[in-house]
């Protein structure tokens, strides 16, 4: 990996970030409470990254190399010095060369291309699987709806879907917004057949 880049504080946590999406965080460790007093000093920006294993808490995770930049958009400090923030996501970045954590983690990074439009056809394709997907899971009692309508936008189609972070990340690492919207197309069909299989023997596996 590359030492160039700017630098940028890192948040590695067990979500998936989109751009555009809102990443809600209740910052409680010490090092983290750092690193919002000197982010909210600064530009309120910062990175977030999966963990692939592990856990944020101590170190000694396991974080992948293409996450989101973030900028803080609401901050409540609280008295016992723990913050509650709303992140909102702005572009995808990959991670060049993780810096020494002092105290927080610390990366150069450098974003990655937005390569242009999606295939309008593939994103109502991807809207009504969600939509679909999504009716099959309340049958379930799992899960809310759609909180907001996605429309076309292939990011908030995949903040919208129902999966799981290992999925999200996958979406995110793809450049191609046509391509991301077929793939997920084919991971939101999987999640609907698994429920329609739960559905058609009775209910979940206990």
């Amino acid at each position: 990996m590359s030492d160039d880049g700017p630098r940028l504080a890192m948040f590695p946590l067990g979500t998936v970030l989109f751009p555009g999406g809102a990443l809600p965080l209740h910052v409680f460790e010490p090092r983290y409470r750092t690193m919002v007093d000197e982010v909210m000093a600064a530009d309120r920006r910062f990175g977030a990254v999966l963990i692939s294993r592990g856990s944020e808490v101590g170190g000694g995770d396991q974080r992948v190399d293409v996450g989101t930049e973030a900028r803080i958009a609401e901050a409540e400090p609280l008295p016992d010095g723990r913050w509650v923030l709303v992140a909102t996501g702005t572009r995808r970045v990959r991670v060049e060369s993780w810096l020494p954590e002092d105290p927080y983690p610390l990366a150069r990074v450098r974003a990655l291309p937005d390569d242009g439009p999606a295939d309008g056809a593939l994103a109502r394709a991807a809207g009504a699987a969600i939509r679909r997907a999504w009716g099959l899971l309340s049958e379930l009692g799992r899960g809310p709806a759609i909180r907001r309508d996605p429309g076309e936008d292939p990011w908030r189609l995949c903040d919208a879907a129902p999966l799981g972070a290992l999925d999200r990340q996958r979406l995110l690492e793809i450049d191609d917004p046509t391509e991301r919207l077929a793939t997920l197309v084919e991971l939101v069909d999987e999640v609907a057949a698994d429920v329609h299989r739960m559905l058609a023997h009775g209910g979940p596996t206990p």
